[in-house]
């Protein structure tokens, strides 16, 4: 099936089986290989990319289904000569160990801190008519999807927080 998606800005015109995942597209077809593909059934997050801003796990959803759609990558969210604020963050906080699960925790953070901005509440929201404020349990909520086996979870926290202007 002929379908075009923007892919970091750059339309892409891809001819792919109604099967093909968005994360097979990217990784097999475009030969982006940042998003990651870890237990392929959306429990990890490791293959979190942003489609219209709005991040989803990428081997849950059809290729297809995103004719039209803009999706960003690890690759989209800056480059080596202009780090991506979270990208930084990531390398100051020392937020990676093995490094697998850090495109998909970098993109989910970046959308998780645009659904705080938009005032989108998550289970740890306390109070509905306030203005989101990105407690440690609230970034753990919102960032529960992405799972890290080598356990840089204070790293990361410390990482978003340094983004999200949060004190410690």
């Amino acid at each position: 099936m002929k379908t075009t998606i923007t892919v970091n800005g750059e339309a892409r015109a891809l001819d792919l089986d109604t099967r093909v995942t968005l994360l097979d597209a990217l990784r097999e077809h475009l030969g982006l290989k940042g998003s990651k593909k870890g237990c392929d059934h959306g429990q990890c997050g490791a293959c979190t990319v942003l489609v219209n801003g709005v991040r989803i796990n990428a081997c849950l959803s059809l290729a297809v289904m995103h004719d039209g759609d803009e999706v960003t990558t690890i690759e989209g969210i800056g480059t080596e000569a202009a780090l991506h604020p979270l990208q930084q963050a990531f390398l100051t906080q020392d937020a990676f160990q093995c490094g697998y699960c850090t495109p998909g925790q970098i993109c989910s953070a970046v959308g998780m801190l645009q659904e705080a901005a938009q005032n989108w509440p998550s289970q740890a929201t306390e109070d509905l008519t306030a203005a989101i404020a990105l407690t440690d349990a609230e970034i753990r909520e919102r960032m529960s999807g992405n799972i890290c086996r080598c356990s840089a979870y204070p790293q990361i926290l410390a990482a978003i927080r340094d983004v999200a202007g949060e004190p410690a």
